[in-house]
C-alpha cells in the first residue's frame, strides 16, 4: 500500500503530538531544562505545521503554505536551540525568528493560493540550515560530549543532508520531476522526519538523563561556597592530572595556599566576612590560572593549585598574581583582606605520588608559615 502525502502529515503530526505529551511529562516538568523546553517547543511547532499544510488541498492554501513553512522552520530552529542550551549556550532571538520570518514572506509572496510549491526554495534553504546548525551544536559537545551526542549529531547532519539533497533536487529537477517527487519529495521526506523525531526524541530523553546525572557529579565535586572543587572532587581530578603528566613526559607544580590569621576575620567581622574573603579568594585563583589547571579548596581556609607545564618559578610568580588580586578586593569588601601563604612543589621525573606530593607541599607552606607568612616557599617532593 503506497501511502499519500496527507496520510503521512497526519502520522507526523501524531508522533509529534505523542513524542512532545510524552516528552513534557516525563522530562521537562521534573528538570524545566532549556534544551527540554525547547525540544517540547519543537514537537508543537512540528504538529501544528504538519496540521497545516494539511489546508493545502482547501480555499485556505493560500495561508496554509506560509503559515506550515514557518512553523516547521520554527521548530527546526528550536532543535538547533536545544542542541545549544546542551552547552548552555543561548540561540540569538534574531536567528530563531529569522528562519521562520523569511520562509513565511517567501511563501506569501509566490501566489500561495495557487502555487502548490510556494516559498520551497527558502524552506528547503532554512530546514537543512538549522538541521545543519543544530548538527554542529551536536558535535562541538564540550567537554560533556559523549558517544550518545555524537549519535544524534550524525542523525541531524544525515536529516540536514537529506534537505540539501532535497534542495538540489529542487533546482535541477523541478518540484514536478519525477525524480524528486519520488526519492525527496513531500511524501519521503515526511516519512524521513517522523523517524527522525521519535530517533531523536528518546536520544533526547536519555541524553536528558545522562546531563543529569553530571549536574549531579559535578555538584558533589563542587565546593557550596566559592564554586570551586571541594577535597574529594580536586584529589580525584588531580590524581587524574598528575597521571596525564607522568605518561606525556611533562613537568608541573603542585601548590598548597592558607589564609593567614584568618581567624581574626571571622572575631572582628563576622563569619559573613569569612565567607567573603574566602570566596574573594577563589575568583582571585580563577582570574589567575589557564582553563586548564585545577583549583579547589580542601580544607576551611586551605586551597590547592595544580598546574600542569607550569614550573615552581612561574607558579611563583601565579600566586603572586592572585596574592594582588586578592588584596584588590579590599576595597569592594570594606575591610582588608587576609594575606596568603604558599608552599610549593615542583613535579618532575620521579615516582611521588599525589599524597607525597601534597605532604611536601604542606612542609613547604608550614616554613613560609614559620617564616613570617605572606610569602610563597618552593620546597622538594624527595622522591
Amino acid at each position: 500500500m503506497i501511502l499519500d502525502t496527507e496520510s503521512l502529515r497526519v502520522a507526523f503530526a501524531v508522533v509529534a503530538l505523542t513524542l512532545g505529551i510524552l516528552f513534557y511529562f516525563a522530562d521537562f516538568r521534573s528538570t524545566r531544562s532549556p534544551y527540554s523546553a525547547w525540544w517540547c517547543v519543537s514537537m508543537a511547532l512540528f504538529l501544528a505545521g504538519s496540521a497545516s499544510l494539511l489546508l493545502e488541498g482547501t480555499p485556505y492554501r493560500w495561508l496554509a503554505n506560509p503559515v506550515g513553512n514557518a512553523l516547521l522552520v520554527g521548530g527546526a530552529s528550536a532543535i538547533w536551540a536545544s542542541a545549544r542550551s546542551l552547552r548552555a549556550v543561548r540561540a540569538p532571538a534574531w536567528m530563531l525568528a529569522g528562519g521562520p520570518a523569511c520562509s513565511a514572506l517567501a511563501a506569501a509572496v509566490d501566489s500561495p493560493a495557487t502555487n502548490p510549491w510556494a516559498g520551497d526554495l527558502v524552506f528547503l534553504v532554512m530546514m537543512s540550515l538549522m538541521i545543519g546548525l543544530a548538527a554542529r551544536e551536536l558535535l562541538l559537545g564540550g567537554s560533556g560530549g559523549s558517544s550518545l551526542r555524537m549519535s544524534m549529531a550524525i542523525a541531524a547532519a544525515s536529516v540536514a543532508a537529506f534537505y540539501f539533497c532535497r534542495l538540489v533536487a529542487f533546482v535541477v529537477d523541478g518540484p514536478r520531476g519525477s525524480w524528486y517527487n519520488t526519492y525527496v519529495g513531500p511524501a519521503p521526506t515526511t516519512l524521513i522526519g517522523t523517524a527522525f523525531l521519535a530517533v531523536a526524541s528518546f536520544s533526547m530523553f536519555a541524553l536528558s538523563s545522562e546531563n543529569r546525572a553530571q549536574v549531579l557529579r559535578t555538584a558533589a565535586a563542587q565546593d557550596g561556597l566559592t564554586g570551586l572543587l571541594n577535597r574529594d572532587g580536586f584529589l580525584h581530578a588531580a590524581a587524574n592530572g598528575l597521571l596525564r603528566i607522568r605518561l606525556d613526559g611533562n613537568h608541573g607544580s603542585l601548590v598548597l595556599a592558607d589564609l593567614d590569621n584568618f581567624k581574626t576575620i571571622n572575631d572582628n567581622h563576622g563569619h559573613a566576612a569569612g565567607d567573603t574573603a574566602l570566596k574573594a579568594f577563589a575568583g582571585a585563583c580563577r582570574a589567575a590560572v589557564r582553563s586548564g589547571d585545577l583549583v579547589g579548596r580542601v580544607g576551611g581556609e586551605e586551597f590547592a593549585l595544580l598546574l600542569p607545564g607550569v614550573s615552581a618559578l612561574s607558579a611563583q610568580a601565579l600566586v603572586s598574581d592572585i596574592s594582588d588580586r586578592f588584596e584588590a578586593a579590599s576595597a569592594s569588601a570594606q575591610f582588608q583582606m587576609p594575606t596568603a601563604s604558599y608552599g610549593i612543589i615542583p613535579i618532575a621525573e620521579g615516582n611521588a605520588d599525589l599524597e607525597q606530593l601534597i605532604a611536601a607541599a604542606d612542609t613547604a607552606l608550614y616554613t613560609a608559615k614559620s617564616l613570617g607568612r605572606n610569602r610563597s616557599i618552593i620546597g622538594t617532593s624527595n622522591r
